[in-house]
């Protein structure tokens, strides 16, 4: 491999003659490793983006080169879609402001608008004019949280709410056995039990909803340490100005820059957000995996759709492979969550030393949890009811008696309940012999779906 020396404030350092990064990046390469995960792609798209819009704005601040900005702006759009993800190796785990990042980010842009413009672009004096790593990088975490809620988490929702809500439509006359306790419990319908589901979903879309207002505002302009040293009149609402043209969101200037850059209470707030999502998704998935358990020894309520073989020995297997790979998402991030709080709070002064890791676990559970919405829509889509034996357990269910407790008492009830169990007989046909009551009046009392209506029925 051949080499090149790169100058910085230290002094001469040899970087990889391909390389389009300098020297601050191979200094944090030597530091932090190169075998490391690294911050996700996305997140130095979205850098990119903030380049690009605070470039605009210092033009427009007369603070740099109409030419040097639209060097700066053309490079920031090729780093944005992607073109050199390869130039950004440095570790996740860095400096906890994410300056190497930022100088990263600041390195490659200033090469590639030099090359492509024949203007001399330095990373420093023109990539990061009016800029911080300390303000930067809190600004692209809340960036890049808000364009993946927009753009990919509440769409994924959106879908599977629907999806749920269709299901719960089609199925609401299907009467099935409750359980309670994982025992059996009072009847009620498919419908009903899909409702308490779309419910919590749209609980979890109102909770990121009411967030967004504050994952769009940024504290850019606040530079060092919330000040605006260096920072001229007017850069940060030009550059929230810009970045809503670039990005197509409603950003804002943060009120209190000092709260956005030493605390990081919004992104707190959005990791328990998708942890809630999390959460309620494990719900759906594990109560998919009981319904569809079996099909002999199970409930085998539910088919779900037969993806793959289930086992390497067992031929014929079919596993709930969907749901098990749902809850596996959910739990990661549930453990996220946990990391951004014990992150959250290593806010020292004027600075939180944790940012790449909370950049890092908001981008993998928001990513993670859209392909969730989508698998667990499809689970919901594709499962089919399975009807006969739904009907034959409830039919046998001996909970059903709880209609007789207002007519026959609580005690003669129970009496029936344990005969019928320890029988296996239908709870009418006891319920016949042991209360004298006809049994036109014992069907009607008895009636499953009846009993799903509550008082109304």
């Amino acid at each position: 491999m051949s080499y090149r020396i790169e100058r910085d404030s230290m002094g001469e350092v040899k970087v990889p003659a391909s390389a389009l990064y300098g020297a601050q990046t191979q200094r944090a390469m030597d530091n932090f490793g190169l075998h490391q995960r690294t911050l996700p792609s996305a997140f130095v798209h979205n850098l990119a983006l903030l380049k690009s819009a605070a470039a605009r704005a210092n033009t427009e601040s007369g603070v740099l080169p109409a030419a040097v900005a639209a060097a700066i702006e053309a490079a920031a759009a090729r780093v944005a879609a992607g073109e050199f993800d390869h130039q950004f190796p440095i570790s996740l785990f860095q400096t906890g402001s994410g300056t190497s990042t930022n100088m990263n980010v600041n390195e490659v842009l200033a090469r590639l608008a030099s090359d492509a413009s024949g203007e001399s672009v330095h990373p420093n004096d023109h990539v990061n004019c009016s800029q911080s790593s300390n303000d930067m990088i809190p600004s692209c975490i809340l960036l890049s949280a808000a364009r993946d809620l927009q753009e990919n988490l509440l769409p994924a929702l959106q879908a599977l709410i629907v999806s749920a809500t269709l299901r719960c439509e089609e199925l609401s006359a299907v009467t099935k056995t409750g359980r309670t306790h994982l025992m059996d419990a009072m009847p009620l319908t498919f419908g009903q039990e899909i409702s308490a589901w779309v419910c919590q979903l749209e609980e979890c879309q109102q909770r990121f909803l009411a967030l967004q207002p504050r994952l769009h505002q940024l504290p850019v302009g606040g530079s060092a340490v919330g000040t605006g040293v260096n920072v001229p009149a007017g850069f940060a609402e030009s550059l929230v100005g810009q970045l809503k043209q670039l990005s197509g969101l409603e950003f804002a200037v943060a009120p209190n820059a000092y709260a956005r850059m030493a605390g990081q209470d919004v992104p707190l707030e959005y990791s328990a957000a998708l942890r809630s999502l999390a959460v309620t998704l494990t719900k759906i998935n594990n109560d998919l995996r009981w319904m569809a358990s079996g099909p002999l020894a199970g409930l085998a309520e539910i088919e779900l759709q037969a993806l793959q073989p289930g086992s390497s020995i067992m031929p014929g297997k079919v596993n709930p492979v969907l749901p098990e790979a749902v809850l596996m998402v959910a739990a990661e991030v549930m453990g996220n969550d946990s990391s951004v709080a014990l992150a959250a709070q290593s806010g020292s002064f004027q600075l939180n030393v944790m940012l790449p890791l909370i950049a890092d676990k908001l981008a993998t559970g928001g990513e993670s949890l859209s392909w969730a919405c989508d698998a667990t829509a499809s689970s919901i889509a594709g499962f089919s009811v399975n009807k006969a034996r739904v009907d034959a357990t409830l039919a046998i269910n001996p909970i059903l008696v709880t209609a007789l407790n207002t007519t026959i008492g609580y005690e003669a009830a129970a009496r029936v309940a344990k005969r019928s169990y320890a029988e296996q007989r239908p709870v009418i046909d006891v319920a016949v012999e042991e209360t004298g009551i006809k049994r036109e009046e014992l069907e009607a009392l008895l009636d499953p779906y009846r009993l799903t209506r509550g008082h109304s029925g």
